[in-house]
């Protein structure tokens, strides 16, 4: 996972050799949190890095400020996902295709499930890129319902019960959640479509739930 334009950033004035370690210890870091979630201790990313204790401290300081650049671009990604979707002229592909990719990112990496989902997401700061996400589905949700692709019980609390869902597949190994996100959203984007609402089967209303809450700590 080479680190992004987010994750290097504070590099002004580095040497060439502090520049590598740095990128090396987000590469290193990226890879571990993806793989055993938010509790790898930072002695262990030191050593998979190749240098010491003292210069992983040195470069960053708390977990929280390697944690926040190693995920800065998994939280524009979702957000960028979903202007792109914005893009698509076919409002039905626009939807599931957000819908996909941004469930893609979260199963696919159980350090950035973890983040998306702690204490870190106050860290983060990541308000911002979270209300252009739920702009941009809100919006795609009016665009796939206006077309009738969308049933029109579709509610944004949907929005939340998809991502709760999700979380729960990052626990397996990544590919096994990887494959495992995949099936569910397929299931779910299908259970979406107008043509799977009929009057003899409505919906419970909608639970009342909410996004922020749901990313917020307990």
């Amino acid at each position: 996972m080479p680190p992004g334009s987010a994750a290097r950033s504070g590099t002004a004035g580095l040497r060439a050799d502090a520049l590598h370690n740095r990128n090396r210890i987000l590469e290193v870091a990226g890879d571990l949190l993806a793989e055993r979630g938010l509790d790898v201790p930072m002695a262990a990313i030191a050593r998979h890095a190749g240098v010491g204790v003292a210069t992983l401290y040195r470069r960053f300081p708390t977990r929280q400020a390697l944690v926040r650049e190693v995920f800065a671009d998994r939280f524009a990604a979702c957000a960028s996902a979903v202007e792109d979707a914005l893009a698509a002229p076919d409002p039905w592909t626009a939807f599931r295709t957000a819908v996909e990719q941004v469930c893609a990112v979260q199963a696919g990496d159980r350090g950035f499930n973890s983040a998306f989902v702690s204490a870190y997401f106050q860290e983060f700061g990541v308000g911002g890129e979270l209300d252009r996400v739920m702009r941009g589905l809100t919006e795609l949700t009016r665009r796939a319902k206006d077309a009738g692709r969308l049933r029109a019980d579709f509610a944004a609390e949907d929005f939340t019960l998809l991502v709760m869902a999700n979380s729960g597949i990052s626990v397996q190994p990544s590919e096994a959640a990887q494959a495992a996100s995949r099936r569910l959203v397929a299931y779910l984007l299908d259970a979406f479509r107008a043509d799977r609402a009929g009057p003899a089967d409505p919906l419970p209303p909608p639970a009342p739930l909410d996004l922020y809450d749901v990313l917020r700590p307990r």
